[in-house]
């Protein structure tokens, strides 16, 4: 029996995980905010005191990226500290902790994709707190960092279920143009995680199974360009018929500064995994026909 403890089990990717078709002799461990407060350190360290696992999976973090600025104590506590106790625990007993990290402890200055070894220059509070996660789970030799970007789903609040939302509801919407990316199945990170996990259990795993990797959707788009697909498939099925207008990231100010450039250089994770990111554009579609069933 291999013990999975899955932190933010209520949160995107820890949904996903939840509905992987787990292998028999895998038992995943979600417990609510009431059980584990990633925010506590009492309730982390009382949490894994009597508990045994085989691997961590931390999924659970602060992601209000522009409140964060207003509660930088409490994005740390959560994205910081707290993987720091869960990469200590999982050093002491011997076993991996995966933990995901994002795009955004890039400063997207570069021009072209970021790789692994790229230096991280944040640009704001909930960005340093994840590059404090990720030092923090270092701390465990059996470490894999997973960083992601513009994660999506069909469940609760991101970007595309907010502008599925709004352009039933308006006719015209003003969306950033010139901030980079790709949109991430929430479904994909799970997969890939439970790909990986065998890999890092091995007792002779090699050590290039370790360390940091970016895992986000093939090709490359804006926020502009996933909202005018969003608002065109939704047109399609029957629904309001909404324009999507471009506009700069000057135009939409927000209390947190967000990097123009967050592609990542899914690379590494091919090689060394053999992961096969999906095109964006097949990832929106697919949480779109979940959506508009």
């Amino acid at each position: 029996m291999t013990g999975v403890l899955v932190t933010g089990g209520t949160g995107q990717v820890g949904i996903e995980l939840a509905r992987q078709p787990w292998p028999a002799g895998w038992r995943l461990a979600l417990p609510s905010r009431h059980e584990l407060d990633l925010a506590s350190a009492a309730s982390i360290r009382a949490y894994l005191a009597d508990r045994k696992f085989g691997v961590i999976i931390n999924s659970g973090a602060y992601t209000a990226v522009d409140k964060a600025e207003s509660e930088p104590d409490l994005a740390r506590a959560v994205n910081s500290q707290a993987p720091a106790l869960l990469a200590e625990a999982a050093q002491k007993r011997g076993i991996p902790i995966v933990q995901l990290s994002t795009d955004y402890v890039f400063d997207g200055e570069k021009d072209g994709p970021y790789v692994e070894s790229d230096p991280v220059a944040p640009l704001n509070a909930y960005g340093v707190s994840k590059e404090g996660g990720e030092q923090a789970a270092r701390a465990c030799a059996r470490h894999v960092i997973l960083r992601t970007s513009w994660v999506v789903s069909p469940h609760g609040r991101n970007f595309m279920t907010t502008i599925l939302r709004l352009a039933g509801e308006k006719a015209s919407l003003d969306v950033v143009a010139d901030q980079q990316g790709a949109p991430t199945a929430a479904a994909d990170i799970a997969a890939t995680i439970k790909k990986i996990l065998p890999e890092l259990l091995a007792r002779d795993a090699p050590a290039d199974r370790f360390g940091t990797f970016h895992f986000s959707s093939a090709g490359v788009a804006s926020w502009y360009d996933i909202a005018t697909l969003i608002a065109a498939r939704a047109a399609e099925r029957g629904r309001n018929r909404c324009e999507i207008r471009p506009i700069r990231t000057a135009d939409y100010p927000t209390a947190a500064r967000r990097p123009a450039n967050s592609r990542l250089d899914t690379g590494k994770i091919r090689a060394t995994f053999g992961i096969q990111p999906r095109d964006w554009r097949v990832v929106v579609g697919d949480i779109l026909d979940r959506l508009l069933a």
